[in-house]
């Protein structure tokens, strides 16, 4: 079954054409960029837009950013809760390296 609204869109999309907004757009003419996984394309592409990272990413990240703050940190009970810290981060950083 077609959309309710196919003939609508439809008419939207040719009065457009008609009026040249799909003239002179960036890369007319050129071959579509190589996509790894075209059936979730859209999917990542959303993902990559608004900044979601992979897991491992995300724990590396987060890793780094606690070992630069343990440096600046003095205190000797906040530095012992973030080296805690900082061993569950590798620890689920690892087992992030070993899924699929």
């Amino acid at each position: 079954m077609d959309h309710p609204l196919i003939d609508l869109i439809n008419a939207r999309i040719k009065h457009a054409e008609d009026e040249g907004a799909f003239d002179n757009l960036p890369g007319a003419g050129k071959p579509l960029p190589p996509c790894d996984d075209p059936e979730n394309a859209v999917f990542n592409r959303i993902l990559k837009d608004n900044g979601a990272v992979p897991e491992v990413v995300a724990l590396s990240r987060e890793l780094a950013d606690l070992r630069e703050e343990l440096i600046e940190t003095a205190d000797r009970t906040k530095r012992s809760e973030m080296i805690k810290h900082m061993s569950m981060l590798e620890a689920k950083l690892e087992l992030a390296r070993k899924r699929p």
